[in-house]
């Protein structure tokens, strides 16, 4: 039965990158984003990473969202129409390196195989050790918090940054126009002074 799911999942994410690239309407492609967001948290459900769907589900489909929907509601949604010509160098590169990634990959080890070397380590101590060593009953709590914490620390940085740097240039492009309306308004002061 997961395999199945996991085909389903893929086929609606394939449909929804698809529909994205297609897409003309700016608002469409932000809602289908949130979708593929949500449908890729599902699959990290199905793979058993329930902290990284946790991550994707509220990042891509939730907070990811909400700021592109917020630039969209600042911005003009009008978009030009430019002429699309379809050099074949760009081509060549996204195959050339899909092709190299593809490759990259025939020596990994079978997914969920247990000879593997990430399985064969620290895997078992975790599972183990974690409880009396930590103090967490949650393996995959006492992971983050404390084994990698650090990691931790610096993704929740990185997030907090990137959201600073969002509100920053939100904040930016208000603030030019408060201060335009303001130079208007004491133009006109000083005319009506004259």
């Amino acid at each position: 039965m997961a395999g199945f799911l996991d085909v389903v999942i893929l086929v609606l994410m394939s449909v929804t990158a698809f529909s994205i690239l297609r897409s003309r309407n700016l608002f469409g492609v932000v809602i289908l984003s949130g979708i593929f967001s949500l449908l890729a948290a599902s699959f990290y459900v199905l793979l058993a990473a329930v902290d990284v769907a946790f991550t994707e589900a509220s990042v891509g489909a939730g907070i990811s969202t909400l700021l592109m929907l917020a630039t969209l509601a600042i911005t003009h949604q009008k978009r030009e129409k430019q002429h699309i010509n379809t050099p074949i160098m760009p081509i060549i590169v996204v195959l050339v390196t899909g092709a190299a990634l593809v490759y990259g990959t025939l020596d990994m080890p079978l997914y969920g195989d247990i000879n593997a070397p990430s399985n064969q380590y620290l895997i078992q101590r975790f599972i183990e050790q974690s409880g009396a060593e930590i103090g967490i009953p949650n393996i995959v709590t006492s992971i983050l918090a404390s084994y990698r914490g650090y990691d931790t620390l610096g993704e929740t940085f990185v997030i907090f940054t990137a959201a600073i740097g969002v509100l920053t240039l939100l904040g930016r492009g208000r603030t030019g126009n408060k201060a335009e309306v303001k130079q208007i308004t004491s133009l006109e002061t000083d005319e009506e002074k004259e």
